[in-house]
């Protein structure tokens, strides 16, 4: 039979309180220094917060925007005989969002392009161009202006293409046959 005085234990004498405060003091500043501080505030004085992606996080803006304007959104669709074209261009305000997505039946020519407010066509941006059937995505507004695509079919054959887009945007003017007319888009009110 065991003795008693093995089964009862003695407190922790000062030296052992006092080593395991100071380690978990020093194990706090390391997890302060490396992690906290660069994820948090930007402050990076070892450099491991920079190395492990952490800074990128205090860097990180807050991703809400309010708008002025109401939303809306939008749906138009085209018929493109062979080698005909059209152009179709929101007017937006800088940074204003805007979501989409256009399909075809057919492969067409695109470019996602835009010219800044009255600087005209000689200041126009393209951002994508290529062919294809289909683009979904979504796009911040560089600049005031009016922003879109201009879609081409270089086929034999009639195609269709439609789009469907939702955003901070005024209204729409569509290019077409050497003349162009503007497009009223009401915004999605809340009742």
């Amino acid at each position: 039979m065991a003795n008693n005085e093995d089964l009862t234990s003695s407190p922790p004498s000062n030296r052992s309180i006092l080593i395991g405060l100071g380690g978990g003091i020093l194990l706090g500043s390391v997890i302060l220094v490396t992690t906290i501080l660069p994820a948090e505030f930007g402050v990076d004085p070892l450099g491991v917060g920079n190395l492990l992606g952490l800074t990128e996080l205090s860097r990180a803006e807050n991703p809400f925007e309010e708008q002025l304007l109401n939303h809306r959104s939008d749906y138009v669709e085209f018929e493109l005989g062979p080698f005909e074209s059209v152009e179709y261009k929101y007017t937006m305000d800088l940074d204003a969002p805007m979501v989409f997505t256009w399909s075809s039946d057919e492969e067409l020519y695109y470019d996602m392009h835009a010219e800044p407010a009255g600087l005209g066509e000689e200041y126009a941006e393209s951002f994508e161009q290529g062919t294809g059937v289909s683009r979904t995505g979504s796009f911040h507004a560089p600049f005031t202006g009016i922003h879109g695509w201009f879609w081409e079919n270089r086929g034999l054959r009639t195609a269709k293409v439609q789009l469907y887009a939702a955003g901070f945007f005024l209204d729409s003017t569509v290019f077409r046959d050497g003349g162009d007319y503007s497009r009223v888009i009401e915004p999605v009110i809340q009742r």
